[in-house]
């Protein structure tokens, strides 16, 4: 079983640098994500998804938002778990929680839209992808940049009488 190397008590050491720069890439593979199952939805599926069918396979300005919107959530998800190390016990777990709340979000809103099901289905589905890679990216991300804090050595005993 591996634990939380940030349950520890005390709040770690967060290397901030490492932390947004795999945040950073993160969210460059979220929007590549988002870019790759449109294309594949769209073009190889012919499902259409974030923009009416005779937008043909790369959409409209649709395809660019959700990107940008895949590499926001990203980005947002390593501000969350920047605040959660320094301020929370067992932060990666409440991390998983938030993420994975959010992925079922993503997974059902497409159902509240009056469009056909299959491209329903097919949104829902690249949600819950974007949700899981961005979940278990950043999530390991911040596995790496941190560390617990140091635990303070007690302090020996002032010397006293000795007893005999």
């Amino acid at each position: 079983m591996t634990s939380d190397p940030t349950s520890r008590s005390g709040p770690p050491v967060v290397d901030a640098g490492r932390l947004w720069a795999g945040g950073v890439a993160t969210a460059v593979i979220g929007a590549l994500i988002a870019v790759v199952g449109i294309v594949l939805i769209r073009g190889v599926f012919d499902i259409p998804i974030l923009a009416p069918e005779g937008e043909g396979t790369w959409g409209d300005a649709g395809t660019g938002w959700y990107a940008a919107g895949a590499a926001l959530a990203a980005l947002a998800a390593t501000a969350l778990v920047h605040v959660l190390l320094l301020t929370t016990p067992q932060p990666l777990r409440f991390f998983s929680w938030v993420i994975g709340l959010a992925t079922v979000i993503g997974v059902v809103a497409p159902f509240t839209s009056n469009a056909d099901l299959d491209a329903e289905v097919a949104t829902a589905g690249l949600n819950l992808v974007l949700g899981v890679a961005i979940g278990t990216l950043v999530s390991s991300v911040a596995r790496s940049a941190s560390r617990p804090a140091r635990r303070r050595r007690p302090e020996p005993p002032p010397p006293g009488p000795a007893a005999y």
